[in-house]
């Protein structure tokens, strides 16, 4: 279900995303290879490149690559996020007092976006194909001119085989690795922080807009070199032999945009990429954690602890808990939970509630349970 919920979330915010994706594209390939000067600016800015592909290709260019994007999204996402969520739960990464290691969500992070990154690769490669394509007088780059996601895939498939599909999948590690972690390393410590000094509580959609758009800085900062280098890379047309005609791999690539362009080479439509993951993150998180609200609520299984031992252990994100036949409520108070809440546990509900009316829970009226965004 975790794969589901991960999935269905960043679809979501992918169909709002996806113009910023479009525009990033055409900026990171633009003066490919040359130094400024020696080029036309096209884009200058992202509100100008906007403008710019709605006049030439139409406002439905801004949407170019969206299937294989989706599906992108639907394989990395599903999988980074199921994953991420499974390691939290088994408590790999946390501490003796609940709270997650810094190290080991960074670590788990990198770890799960590598894997969702490796095998989505092939929808990654179409995607960059489709949003590069582009009416003769925007074009940068190489123009491959596939029909559609479809077409695109069965036409590399039959030209370069099984491999050819994941073509430029090396670049994906270092992309999604630094993304990933510093996506959800920054996230977290962000909404942490606002929950400590008291400016929004760590539930709501306040903290959650916040973390996304403060970790958007350090997500675009950190792997926007990474994105331009496997922009490039995936984009990059082929010789008779398969070979790419520009870079051999990721290295000759990052050499060779040092030598022709610069430091600043390597952060060429960071604009773009800010706007589109700050929102980007914002909407998938925000999905993502209604949909797991919306998934405990339905869940005929929800709040049921099972049958087990008067001593049974319950894990809940990294806090362990006994069940006691002593009592049929048990409190805790862990420091990693926002200061005006604590833990009611009944037998067969678990609960955030607060503290201010933990008694009143206790006697059975209706507290409804809360459930923390990632991270």
């Amino acid at each position: 279900m975790e794969f589901v919920i991960g999935a269905t979330a960043a679809c979501g915010a992918c169909i709002f995303s996806n113009p910023m994706d479009v525009l990033k594209t055409r900026m990171q390939l633009q003066g490919e290879l040359k130094a400024r000067g020696q080029y036309t600016i096209i884009y200058r800015n992202i509100i100008h490149a906007g403008i710019a592909v709605a006049k030439a290709d139409g406002i439905t260019g801004l949407q170019k690559g969206l299937v294989p994007a989706l599906s992108y999204q639907v394989v990395m996402n599903g999988i980074r996020f199921g994953m991420y969520r499974r390691i939290l739960d088994s408590g790999v990464i946390s501490r003796a007092d609940g709270s997650v290691s810094s190290l080991g969500c960074i670590a788990a992070g990198a770890f799960v976006g590598v894997v969702g990154g490796v095998v989505g690769s092939p929808f990654y490669l179409v995607k960059t194909h489709l949003q590069s394509h582009a009416a003769e007088s925007i074009a940068v780059g190489h123009q491959h001119k596939h029909e559609g996601f479809i077409p695109a895939l069965y036409k590399i498939f039959n030209q370069e085989g099984v491999k050819g599909l994941w073509r430029g999948a090396t670049t994906t590690i270092p992309r999604v690795g630094v993304g990933s972690a510093a996506q959800l390393f920054s996230y977290s410590k962000s909404k942490d922080w606002l929950d400590h000094y008291g400016l929004y509580p760590r539930d709501s959609w306040q903290s959650t807009f916040v973390g996304a758009m403060v970790s958007g800085i350090v997500i675009a900062t950190s792997m926007s070199p990474f994105d331009v280098i496997a922009t490039r890379v995936y984009n990059q047309g082929l010789d008779k032999h398969g070979r790419g005609l520009l870079y051999k791999g990721i290295t000759d690539c990052i050499v060779k945009i040092y030598k022709t362009e610069g430091v600043w080479g390597f952060y060429k439509g960071w604009t773009a990429i800010y706007f589109r993951i700050g929102p980007h993150s914002f909407l998938n998180l925000m999905f993502w954690d209604h949909l797991q609200k919306l998934y405990l609520k339905v869940s005929p299984d929800d709040g049921e602890l099972g049958e087990g031992s008067a001593e049974e252990q319950m894990r809940i994100e990294g806090i362990s808990l006994q069940r006691s036949e002593e009592s049929d409520v048990q409190k805790l108070h862990d420091s990693s939970l926002p200061s005006r809440h604590s833990l009611s546990l009944h037998f067969d509900t678990i609960r955030t509630v607060p503290r201010d009316i933990v008694h009143q829970s206790e006697e059975g009226s209706d507290v409804s349970p809360t459930h923390q965004s990632l991270g």
